[in-house]
């Protein structure tokens, strides 16, 4: 379910010191129903998972795409990433959070990592169109237990970036994130590794 922008920025998440200049584009609840301290499992899940595998066949169509118009314009190459074409958050982080855990990497997942707390888990994206977050966050579901929140925080670059953005927002919200939120769910309920089936998360 898509969430007003202030489900997320309402609350005392510490990404907010970390990005003022970034816009919030998408808040999600996520199908994760679960009790207290679940978050790094959703992370484990988010981590490892392998989206959009099993997904309708148009969204495997559209992220094929995603990735051979990537190649054709060089949105993806190293140069436009973070630490050359913007620097890393990290480099904004205060002390307690630099000394804080990092959460799970993988070879395969194209964020990197910037901090795992009790409730909250930050990684960052920068590519040629747009340097991007994402915060998962595990919060109070309102009937006593609790459940998942994404948040996907956005700075585009510039006109370019901020045109591509526009031009994909039909194709996420119609297409993509309803198959995602369905592969979600069907990863938290179903057993496997830890009790559960990972998802990749898309990106921008």
């Amino acid at each position: 379910m898509k969430l007003p922008k202030t489900a997320h920025t309402s609350r005392p998440w510490r990404i907010h010191e970390l990005v003022p200049d970034f816009q919030v584009e998408d808040v999600w609840a996520l199908p994760t129903p679960g009790g207290p301290g679940e978050l790094p499992r959703l992370v484990s899940q988010t981590v490892g998972g392998d989206f959009p595998e099993g997904a309708p066949l148009i969204v495997r169509f559209l992220w094929a795409a995603r990735w051979k118009i990537g190649a054709v314009l060089r949105l993806d190459r190293p140069k436009a990433g973070i630490g050359a074409r913007v620097p890393s958050l990290k480099d904004r982080m205060p002390d307690d959070l630099r000394a804080a855990p990092k959460g799970p990497e993988s070879a395969d997942f194209p964020f990197t990592s910037l901090y795992l707390l009790k409730d909250e888990w930050a990684a960052e994206l920068a590519n040629k169109t747009v340097h991007t977050v994402m915060h998962l966050s595990w919060v109070p579901d309102g009937s006593g237990g609790y459940r998942g929140q994404m948040a996907v925080l956005v700075k585009p670059n510039g006109r370019f970036g901020a045109a591509y953005m526009a031009v994909i927002k039909p194709f996420r919200y119609l297409i993509v994130y309803p198959a995602l939120m369905r592969a979600i769910e069907r990863g938290w309920r179903k057993p496997g590794a830890g009790g559960r089936t990972p998802v990749r998360m898309p990106q921008p």
